[in-house]
């Protein structure tokens, strides 16, 4: 498929409209009542963390942090958001919301890190007011991102180093098409089919064409296949992909080397028993001499089907509506929680959901072979726990500080390497697609018990 090169562009998109409506109005009715008691102004600190992985999943990945600090330096109410949130905001509200602008601290996880239970991934310092209001903007970002990552990580494990295009924006809402887009990147996509994840992050950009543009050619109701990938070839070269199985597969395959030559670049099948044909598509296109085509596979594909694909002679995969869905990547899960009040530790007792009170940092213990052991949480403030010989590496880096974003934040590019490099650390079973518990355990120091059991937890 042709690949349109990542352009020399900032990891942040230049849309600067303002996020402060993409909220839920409790924020602001929670606002409005801290106000008017004198609370608004104490300082907290809030912490995001998964309870549990996805049933079925042995790690998360952290996605979205770059897409975080851009949202927050853009979280500002002009008139009409005024406008909407005076509806029903009191007056003395409305006006503290006019000159509002985040002033407090942020840390986080790198994006490209691993997560697990109870892995504290962003901590959100400030006043109550300032640090409220992000919550429902941090999660919406942080589950999103993280939830496409995890999948597209697993998908990527799979295909065992074949390329990768994501191409599910058809799929999904607009804007969250192209955050998919950079999701799948971070974990290990190749490239996407979406343009505007090319403008605003840089991602590679891939495409070729449909099914629309080969049933376009035909004459009086008969089909002119090799009409239509002549055309496509004299615009796009050789080297370009030809979909092959609009009308009969064979027949594409012999009619895409009759317009290309054997120096064609690649075909695409998007339906049927994918083993089988790409094993019937190798040998015809080996027997036309056509022995360097490449066989790109697409169609509903997850990481079990690329997974079952592996032994087959597929050179690249083509992923959409598996990636983008809920069914493909289930919610991360993740939840933001007040933690501390005027470095008093609070927390909520719920049945099955709790929190641990107190702010908090986190260390991941690995042997000297870089294998990982496990992610060890302690209170902020409290010395680094002993690590024995075990290799320590705290997880948390400041992101804002006094409302300014950190300069030399890892791009997008640093966190695909950083993510290649932990998958790379996890024992070897925590890459296993089936059902298991989370590849490393994480537990608070000074307790034995992982997180998500019994007192582990609490």
């Amino acid at each position: 498929m042709a690949t349109v090169p990542a352009p020399r562009a900032s990891d942040i998109g230049s849309d600067a409209s303002s996020t402060a409506l993409l909220t839920d109005q409790y924020e602001l009715t929670m606002l409005e009542a801290a106000l008017a008691d004198g609370s608004a102004h104490r300082q907290c600190s809030f912490e995001v963390f998964a309870r549990r992985l996805p049933d079925g999943r042995r790690y998360g990945v952290v996605a979205g942090m770059g897409r975080i600090v851009d949202a927050v330096a853009r979280f500002s109410f002009g008139e009409p958001e005024l406008a909407v949130v005076a509806r029903f905001l009191d007056d003395a509200t409305v006006q503290w919301l006019r000159d509002f602008r985040f002033s407090g601290d942020i840390d986080g996880y790198r994006e490209g890190e691993l997560y697990f239970p109870g892995s504290p991934i962003l901590s959100v310092r400030g006043t109550f007011a300032e640090c409220v209001l992000l919550e429902t903007l941090v999660l919406s970002i942080l589950n999103h991102d993280s939830a496409i990552a995890s999948a597209a990580a697993r998908m990527v494990s799979a295909a065992d180093g074949r390329r990768m295009i994501e191409m599910g924006s058809r799929r999904a809402h607009e804007e969250s098409a192209v955050a998919c887009a950079r999701a799948a990147y971070l974990a290990g996509f190749d490239a996407t089919s979406n343009l505007e994840a090319v403008r605003r992050h840089g991602v590679p950009g891939a495409g070729t064409s449909a099914h629309a543009f080969t049933l376009l050619h035909t004459r009086d109701g008969v089909p002119d296949e090799v009409a239509a990938f002549r055309a496509q070839v004299a615009a796009l070269g050789v080297g370009t992909t030809l979909l092959v199985d609009t009308y009969d597969i064979t027949c594409g395959v012999e009619n895409a080397v009759a317009a290309a030559g054997t120096g064609l670049g690649g075909v695409r099948i998007d339906s049927g028993d994918l083993g089988v044909l790409a094993r019937q598509v190798r040998a015809q296109l080996d027997g036309l001499g056509a022995t360097g085509t490449r066989i790109v596979v697409s169609g509903d594909l997850d990481e079990y089907a690329i997974a079952a694909l592996r032994a087959e002679p597929v050179d690249s995969y083509g992923v959409g509506t598996s990636l983008v869905t809920g069914s493909g990547a289930p919610t991360a899960g993740m939840v933001y929680k007040l933690v501390e009040v005027e470095g008093v530790p609070v927390e909520k007792r719920s049945s099955h959901k709790q929190s641990r009170g107190g702010t908090k940092r986190a260390v991941r213990l690995s042997r000297a072979s870089g294998t990982v052991v496990e992610e060890v949480l302690y209170r902020a403030g409290a010395p680094v726990p002993d690590a024995a010989d075990l290799e320590a590496r705290e997880l948390l880096i400041p992101m804002v500080r006094g409302g300014s974003v950190v300069d030399d934040l890892p791009t997008l590019d640093d966190a695909r390497a950083l993510l290649a490099r932990n998958l790379v650390s996890l024992p070897w079973e925590g890459l296993k697609l089936s059902h298991g518990e989370p590849a490393v355990p994480t537990r608070f120091a000074g307790s034995v018990e992982p997180i998500g059991t019994g007192e582990g937890w609490r």
